[in-house]
């Protein structure tokens, strides 16, 4: 089954702006100012995004500390010609989600980020999204592996710790007193 998207096909340079109001934004990404698609994701994937997805807002709205969001977050990590990633959950402070100006897409920096690798992801595509994610000011992301069932805490774009089974993720500075155990994520 082929999908259509109403964006040019050209080698025009979109914006930010004009990818959130042609509505085809939902399954694509922008990078440098070029639609990008991305493949549905498998079930695997979505269960983690949601198990994860309500912990991390469960303690969030607990502690009144800022807002969690899912499925596909538009984050610019890059200006003129825009980059536009589209994370699977993210976490951002009330202090930073009050400097967002934009009306579509995060123009501030969540401090946690979390992707879920998909089967069909490169690894290329994951380096340069951590390298924009953590360069737009993102404090941690997380790279969650259903397959394996494993997640990667990413401190800077080099500095990962790996954690699996009983093993505890925390989180850290971003999110003192938040702790969930990786076998946990995929129950």
């Amino acid at each position: 089954m082929t999908t259509s998207y109403s964006l040019p096909e050209t080698e025009a340079v979109l914006t930010g702006e004009e990818l959130f109001a042609s509505g085809d934004g939902d399954r694509l990404e922008l990078v440098k100012g070029k639609p990008s698609p991305m493949t549905p994701t498998g079930y695997l994937h979505g269960l983690t995004e949601s198990t994860l997805g309500s912990k991390l807002k469960m303690f969030v709205d607990q502690n009144g500390s800022g807002k969690v969001m899912v499925g596909e977050v538009g984050i610019y990590t890059g200006r003129n010609p825009d980059t536009v990633r589209a994370a699977d959950i993210l976490f951002i402070s009330n202090r930073r989600m009050s400097r967002v100006k934009s009306t579509g897409y995060l123009d501030v920096a969540p401090e946690l980020v979390v992707e879920i690798i998909s089967p069909g992801d490169r690894w290329c595509d994951i380096v340069d999204k951590l390298d924009e994610y953590f360069s737009i000011g993102v404090q941690n992301v997380w790279l969650v592996d259903p397959r394996h069932k494993q997640v990667f805490v990413y401190t800077s774009p080099t500095e990962a710790t790996r954690f699996s089974g009983e093993q505890t993720i925390t989180g850290g500075d971003v999110l003192p007193g938040f702790e969930t155990r990786v076998l946990e994520l995929f129950e």
